[in-house]
């Protein structure tokens, strides 16, 4: 694909992004969902007003700041509500959400093009992601979870940026990614997971190098040089067949002749495995995490580990300068308290508690809006119940539910993932008898470690937890099936095989008629019964 051309895809996931964001976002004159609580502490800290806060404070800041610049812009203040404290149209306080989580796709697109070069991966990364109802539900409201992802996947983005530089350069890119991680958390403590992510990628790289050099280093003392072994074996095909010795230095010349076929020759000697899967078409070792290992320890610990702290650490002055009732340490306290106390995971404390197992398959959503009118042209309640089951004939329902054949077929590529991962290691040591360290990655097993591990420290923290959750704390997790996702259709359209490249089309056909399908409840667009009971599949959809 031409540079033109990619440049052009990434403009159009852009605007389109920018678009369906920004389209009717004042429509509902009031506060939707956690708004309650978000849209109310942003301007607390316009009207300076001491406040709780059970998460750290940057989202609430970004939402602050967008009320203060919305303030000021001429435009968009048809509908006001008191509601968050002060005067304000609904946009003020949605717009520098909506022009965030914009972006999203972007990145999503930047990180899948570090990981292969391959710009058709990285147009179908932001394309899936931007067609993803609960990334879009989030992003038009003044929500926290669009700030978490957007700076996590910054981190990411930006790590890679610095394992393809050098020196100062890569240094530079390594400020960046501590910064990023450190504002991830600094939004909500499960931003830590984006961090950790990383730090589980660069272990496994070291454990890789470590694992190959420690085999390498045992069969080399085990085993004759290659000089006697080569020796040997003409030696042995001499005093069975002359035929043979002049077969045998024959196939020796052509090993020297031939930089592949010497590789293989070396490989053979040593015990490392070249097998690679027949679906994965480039065996190039080129990606940017293989120079993990160039990155010690004490280099992690510092862009990684010291400056995150330290900007998770100033992120809360403002805060505490507005609410002295807590310190830095009492704050945190309180915060680990009130999570502490939020009741177990089951409908009995929300009807919309969704434990970790339910999210992958999505057979949990949630309803941030729900109202039902008697027509188009009648005014919505700002606050209040619903009319009563058969009295409203329109409904207009907002609701935080994924693209769901987006969401069940990354999964599916997810496992494919996984099962490529496993046969490259299980199948050599099956055929050798033995277990066989390949000598060099290609890119895509890099890309399935990376994505596989990233999905796992984003979603395995999760099970642990005993409070009440919901559907969008799977948002930091579900980025990186987006990405499996897109890396599996890319192979499809990539291959030689006419039935691969028609799945592949398949599959991007469905993801974008389900996005279309489902967007009036994304966008709250208003629907007839008939209409709404069409797209809820599942009674615990509802």
């Amino acid at each position: 694909m031409a540079k033109k051309w990619f440049r052009i895809g990434l403009l159009g996931i852009f605007i389109l992004s920018l678009a369906l964001r920004f389209w009717g976002l004042e429509r509902f004159n009031t506060l939707v969902f956690d708004e309650v609580y978000f849209a109310k502490f942003g301007n607390n800290y316009l009207t300076h007003t001491p406040f709780f806060n059970a998460h750290p404070p940057l989202s609430q800041y970004m939402i602050g700041i967008g009320i203060w610049l919305g303030s000021h812009i001429p435009f968009w203040h048809d509908t006001v509500n008191g509601l968050t404290g002060s005067m304000r149209s609904p946009w003020t306080y949605r717009w520098f959400n909506a022009l965030t989580g914009s972006f999203i796709p972007l990145v999503v697109a930047a990180i899948a093009y570090q990981l292969s070069y391959r710009r058709s991966f990285a147009l179908l990364a932001g394309l899936f992601t931007a067609c993803d109802g609960i990334f879009l539900v989030e992003s038009r409201y003044a929500l926290s979870n669009i700030y978490i992802v957007i700076f996590g996947l910054l981190g990411h983005w930006f790590l890679l940026l610095a394992l393809d530089k050098q020196n100062r350069r890569r240094s530079f890119w390594l400020i960046f990614a501590g910064i990023a991680f450190g504002a991830s958390v600094g939004t909500k403590w499960n931003g830590l997971w984006f961090l950790s992510g990383a730090y589980l990628v660069w272990i496994v790289a070291w454990v890789i190098q470590g694992t190959y050099s420690f085999a390498n280093a045992k069969l080399f003392f085990k085993s004759p040089s290659l000089e006697e072994a080569g020796g040997r074996r003409q030696d042995s095909a001499a005093l069975a067949s002359p035929r043979a010795s002049e077969e045998g230095r024959s196939q020796d010349s052509k090993a020297v002749a031939s930089p592949q076929a010497s590789a293989e020759f070396r490989s053979q000697e040593v015990g490392i495995s070249t097998y690679s899967p027949p679906f994965i078409p480039s065996p190039s070792s080129e990606s940017p995490l293989q120079n993990l290992t160039q990155l010690n320890i004490f280099q992690m610990l510092f862009y990684l580990g010291i400056i995150p702290a330290f900007i998770y650490s100033i992120i809360w002055i403002p805060h505490l300068q507005l609410d002295k009732t807590y310190g830095f340490i009492a704050v945190h306290q309180q915060i680990l308290k009130f999570h502490l106390h939020l009741g177990g995971n089951s409908s009995d404390v929300h009807p919309y508690c969704a434990a970790w197992y339910k999210w992958p398959l999505m057979t949990r959503p949630m309803a941030y809006y729900y109202q039902t009118a008697k027509s188009i042209t009648e005014p919505l309640p700002v606050m209040g119940p619903p009319l009563p089951a058969g009295a409203g004939q329109v409904i207009y329902d907002v609701h935080a539910m994924g693209n769901p054949f987006l969401w069940w077929f990354g999964v599916a590529a997810m496992l494919f993932l996984v099962g490529m991962l496993v046969s490259q290691a299980v199948i050599p040591w099956v055929k050798e008898k033995r277990f066989l360290v390949p000598a060099t990655l290609s890119i895509d097993t890099w890309i399935g470690l990376y994505l596989v591990i990233n999905y796992t420290a984003n979603l395995a923290p999760w099970v642990k937890v005993t409070r009440c959750v919901f559907i969008y704390h799977y948002m930091c997790a579900v980025v990186f099936v987006f990405l499996a996702i897109a890396w599996f259709v890319d192979q499809c359209l990539r291959s030689y095989y006419q039935q691969l490249r028609a799945l592949g089309v398949t599959i991007t056909f469905i993801i974008l008629a389900a996005f279309i399908f489902w967007m009036p409840i994304y966008l709250g667009l208003p629907l007839s019964p008939d209409g709404y009971k069409l797209r809820m599949w599942f009674n615990s959809w509802i």
